[in-house]
């Protein structure tokens, strides 16, 4: 299962997030919208949210560090 981050190098949930993945040994590719509009333009479509992080687990939209959603969505 593909998963993504849309996040900032300055926020405390993007790296919270970014820590549980890796500690659950799961592969994510981050995009960083602080640097890329593009990224920060495609999260916003498929988010409605200008907040970070967005995660997007497979086709499930997480946002923010919900911990239960993010669960739920990689079946731990």
């Amino acid at each position: 299962m593909k998963v993504e981050i849309y996040s900032t190098p300055t926020c405390p949930y993007c790296l919270k997030a970014k820590e549980y993945f890796k500690e659950n040994k799961v592969e994510f590719v981050e995009h960083n919208v602080a640097e890329d509009q593009d990224r920060g333009r495609e999260m916003v479509e498929k988010s409605g949210q200008m907040g970070v992080p967005v995660i997007l687990i497979g086709d499930e939209v997480v946002v923010g560090f919900n911990k239960s959603k993010i669960d739920k969505a990689l079946g731990l």
